[in-house]
């Protein structure tokens, strides 16, 4: 992946400066990895729970005739496959970065969101325009059976939850996953009410109103995932990195520095975000040691462990060119060991 079209319009104002790479440690690759592979077996254990139960579910919503456990049940064939495709992200997020995908696959994570996320929306969908037929043309419920199932389900969804609920809440991929198996809690919670009310009362229209409600809870949620998933894929700036406050930061705790502008921020993924920015060393401060001291703030204020940074002169800043602005950035190139890293393959 290529940094934002707005990095390289930026960057074509000052004839070809060089650029500075921070590498320092990397630790959120070594964290992220970690709890990659925690989350993997999580999903994984939670899908063979939902896709086990899904097959009883759907027989159960047959045999019944409920509304509310067939939607709970299109909702955990939609949790099956966003759980199977979450593994899947998460599995082939852990490559290493090629020439070709130089930020590697740790996005799939976040278009496996999208994804899940677009899935909710056509289920609830397909819920409202169900109820809606079953309020017209009411359907016989059997109350019994819908309340077994429903409260079989209920503990199937609640081991599920409980699996996923100890993982990396920060990773939207996780979030997603774990949103779409509370969304099924609540079903289930929704069909044993309604079976309930048909077992006491008979009164029927309770299953697909409850279905609706059902539905109404699992769109909030797809909304909530869709959106961060798509600014992440936007490469829209992170919540917690506010350029305004990022530059004010910078000009007034980094002495080595006299001014930093131009300063883009986006994701990789929920948790691992980038910078890229223009510095002004201080008077009588070098380009290399300019350049260490924003590393080293944007990684302890930030929490933002690789930036690119291109330092310039004043009068480049001011927006003048001419053969000073092109002699007045500082380049250090990583050493070898830290070159190897996945996250060096990318190009400005």
């Amino acid at each position: 992946m290529s940094h934002s079209p707005n990095d390289a319009h930026d960057h074509g104002h000052h004839h070809g400066h060089a650029h500075s790479h921070s590498h320092a440690g990397h630790s959120h690759a070594g964290h992220s990895h970690t709890s990659g592979v925690t989350d993997q077996k999580r999903i994984g254990i939670a899908f063979v729970i939902i896709a086990i139960f899904m097959v009883v579910e759907v027989v159960g919503g047959l045999l019944s005739g409920s509304l509310a456990l067939l939607a709970d049940a299109g909702h955990m064939v939609s949790d099956a496959a966003a759980l199977a495709f979450s593994w899947i992200a998460i599995h082939y997020g852990k490559r290493p970065a090629t020439l070709q995908l130089t930020y590697g696959y740790k996005r799939l994570e976040v278009l496996a969101a999208f994804v899940n996320g677009c899935a909710l929306f056509v289920i609830a969908a397909w819920i409202v325009i169900e109820a809606i037929r079953r309020f017209a043309a009411p359907v016989p419920v059997v109350g019994m059976t819908m309340l077994i199932v429903a409260f079989a389900g209920l503990l199937a969804n609640i081991a599920a939850f409980m699996v996923l609920h100890g993982g990396n809440r920060e990773n939207l991929n996780m979030r997603g996953a774990w949103l779409h198996v509370m969304g099924d809690m609540l079903g289930s919670a929704a069909a044993i009410v309604a079976a309930g009310v048909i077992l006491l009362t008979g009164w029927t229209p309770i299953d697909p109103l409850l279905s609706i409600f059902v539905a109404v809870i699992i769109l909030k949620s797809a909304w909530g995932i869709v959106k961060s998933s798509a600014h992440i894929l936007l490469e829209g700036t992170p919540d917690s990195l506010n350029p305004t406050e990022i530059k004010a930061d910078l000009e007034t705790t980094v002495v080595e520095v006299q001014g930093v502008h131009h300063i883009h921020a986006w994701s990789i993924t929920g948790e691992r975000h980038m910078i890229t920015l223009h510095a002004v060393p201080a008077p009588g401060v070098s380009a290399r040691d300019a350049m260490t001291a924003v590393q080293q703030r944007l990684a302890a204020r930030f929490n933002v462990e690789h930036a690119t940074i291109q330092i310039e002169d004043a009068e480049c800043a001011d927006g003048h060119s001419g053969a000073d602005c092109d002699g007045a950035s500082a380049s250090s190139s990583p050493s070898p060991a830290r070159s190897s890293h996945e996250d060096h393959g990318h190009s400005h």
